[in-house]
């Protein structure tokens, strides 16, 4: 995910702090935060459009992010966004 644009997601926001217990990540953070950012650009209302805007774009995702265990689900979403610190992602989408 070093690459292009995807390298500016990751310069601005690869120093969010994750929320989650480390054995409970299945899901890479830039990987849920890429999905989710790249849905609502694409009109997806909350984490259950999040959800089915990863799973119709699982091919295209999966050429710019590792997605190693698929698209996470609306709940995982929903838990990890409510978690993260909206001051960091604020200095993130200011970056």
């Amino acid at each position: 995910m070093a690459d292009g644009h995807l390298a500016s997601i990751a310069t601005h926001f690869g120093d969010l702090t994750d929320p989650r217990v480390e054995r409970t990540r299945a899901h890479n953070l830039l990987d849920i935060l890429t999905i989710a950012i790249c849905a609502i650009l694409w009109g997806a209302e909350g984490p259950t459009g999040m959800e089915t805007f990863g799973k119709a774009k699982d091919a295209w995702l999966r050429t710019i992010l590792p997605l190693p265990n698929g698209t996470p689900s609306h709940d995982t979403f929903s838990r990890v966004l409510a978690h993260l610190k909206a001051t960091e992602l604020q200095a993130g989408f200011i970056a």
